[in-house]
């Protein structure tokens, strides 16, 4: 794999109400990690290839499939609600889905276990939420996707992380108010004030902000608003 190049990569932002304000769940990357190492961070990576194959049950919130699909490939959108699916299944062991039986007789191999849980994927508390190109220069970069859902929209114990990888350590439920105390990669506190803005209103925003980096200038658009909010060349 070419590293220099932009993969495309989903997270998880899970919200909850805790007893002195709202919730969100973080771990910490490991010391050895290439990417971001030692940060405080949301659930998520990148898609894989086989993504795109898997089908969801369900549809996604209104809005959010056309937003996603603004300057982006269509044909991603089914893959990346899968990947943020996954990817918080393997590293928190909670999941996101639909109560039934897999709609194919061969599971992919990354599906087996949250297969046996008998659910199925579903995109429909997935919020599309925040978009960020990592800047170049950095040893790896993702075109991410955040996503916010509800604790409630879990169909396990949001407090049980038995069954996750040891990809992220220190999984817990971080009271809004302090997570920016935390050792945080720079995107992450910017999603983080989002979100604090969208939890004060009551509802999740029309448009969708979106750091858009290349090697020629750094543009934060709105996806659903198209017109740039601050340029740098």
């Amino acid at each position: 794999m070419d590293k220099s190049a932009i993969r495309n990569a989903a997270t998880v932002i899970l919200v909850r109400d805790g007893a002195h304000g709202p919730q969100v769940l973080m771990g910490q990357r490991g010391a050895g990690a290439a990417f971001m190492p030692n940060k405080f961070v949301f659930p998520g990576g990148a898609v894989d290839a086989a993504d795109a194959a898997v089908p969801l049950a369900g549809a996604p919130p209104r809005g959010c499939a056309a937003r996603l699909r603004e300057e982006s490939d269509p044909a991603l959108v089914n893959a990346l609600y899968v990947a943020a699916i996954r990817e918080l299944w393997e590293e928190t062991g909670q999941i996101l889905g639909e109560p039934g039986p897999w709609p194919t007789p061969e599971v992919p191999e990354d599906w087996k276990a949250y297969a046996a849980t008998g659910h199925r994927p579903s995109p429909e508390g997935l919020h599309f939420f925040f978009r960020a190109i990592t800047p170049p220069g950095r040893p790896r970069r993702f075109d991410a996707r955040f996503f916010v859902a509800r604790a409630e929209a879990l169909r396990s114990d949001p407090d049980d992380f038995s069954r996750a990888s040891d990809e992220l350590s220190h999984l817990h439920w971080v009271p809004l108010a302090e997570a920016r105390s935390y050792d945080l990669p720079f995107i992450t506190e910017v999603v983080l004030a989002e979100l604090t803005k969208a939890l004060r209103s009551g509802r999740m925003p029309e448009t969708v902000p979106f750091f858009r980096n290349d090697d020629e200038e750094s543009l934060f658009l709105r996806l659903g608003g198209r017109s740039p909010l601050t340029s740098t060349g």
